[in-house]
């Protein structure tokens, strides 16, 4: 009783002083607080400056003297930023959706089917996230083109499906799991699709999770590819909407904040909503 009195002394004590402020815990602290100001400060900046009028938005001051609705209006009466979220929104809602199903199934090829030049094809497929996208850009609008895809929704969803990030990611969490749990679903007579299907894949759902808030968040911002592809202003997306209040002579900075704090919305409520699964794809796939 005395050595259990002893060692939960001992715990309260450490537990005591670890919670005591020391100088190096005051540096990080301060230090912390400062990153975080600084990051905060730009979006929070964009914020506020939607709602000045023109002749003060190159002011650094972060509340507006004259706060206005002028430029959400104009943003939304004026110019048909509605259409251009909703064309956002239909393109990362298929890339994500088509490219988890395509990259779940190739990373369960490569990661647990045995097949002559398995190692060959992840290495070449692994071996693309060394090309930057500007250097692929004029060979994929070619093949577009070529196809007869411009100025579509499958020339904007079809090149976006493939990324060998996820492929990756996905094969490294597959490669983890038992090798059992497919080796009694063999024995009772399983195919690999059903294998696929009803074992992995509800298996996958925290990982899956959170690529699909990173797939749909960098195909939400994406410019180059939809710029390069389409020239119809019926199928803009959000991004290309934004850059077209720039003119050529002088830029409209209140319309482009204002369209700016607008497109960081839907960024920041997927972030809030699920920042538990993009933990626990962090957890549980040891991804860093």
């Amino acid at each position: 009783m005395t050595e259990t009195t002893r060692t939960a002394r001992k715990k309260l004590k450490t537990a005591r002083a670890d919670r005591r402020w020391t100088p190096q815990k005051t540096v990080l602290f301060i230090v912390g607080v400062l990153l975080g100001l600084l990051t905060v400060f730009p979006l929070l900046w964009m914020v506020t400056s939607s709602f000045k009028p023109a002749d003060e938005v190159n002011n650094l001051d972060l509340l507006p003297s004259h706060p206005t609705l002028e430029n959400y209006s104009y943003v939304f009466s004026q110019v048909p930023f509605a259409r251009y979220m909703i064309n956002s929104f239909l393109i990362a809602a298929a890339i994500t959706v088509l490219a988890l199903f395509f990259h779940s199934m190739a990373a369960y090829a490569l990661a647990r089917l045995k097949f002559r030049g398995r190692d060959t094809i992840f290495l070449m497929i692994f071996s693309t996230l060394l090309v930057s996208a500007p250097v692929i850009l004029i060979p994929t609008f070619i093949v577009i083109r070529t196809l007869g895809l411009l100025d579509s929704y499958a020339g904007l969803i079809i090149p976006a499906i493939f990324n060998a990030f996820g492929i990756f990611l996905l094969r490294q969490f597959y490669i983890s799991l038992p090798a059992e749990l497919e080796e009694a679903a063999l024995i009772d007579g399983a195919s690999y699709w059903r294998i696929y299907r009803s074992v992995i894949l509800p298996l996958s759902r925290p990982i899956m999770s959170a690529l699909a808030v990173f797939f749909f968040l960098a195909n939400w911002n994406a410019f180059v590819l939809p710029l390069t592809i389409t020239s119809n202003p019926d199928l803009w997306v959000v991004q290309i909407g934004i850059a077209n209040f720039q003119q050529q002579y002088s830029s409209s900075w209140n319309y482009i904040l204002a369209a700016s704090t607008v497109a960081a919305l839907p960024t920041l409520l997927i972030f809030f909503f699920f920042q538990k699964q993009i933990v626990a794809s962090i957890k549980s796939a040891g991804f860093k």
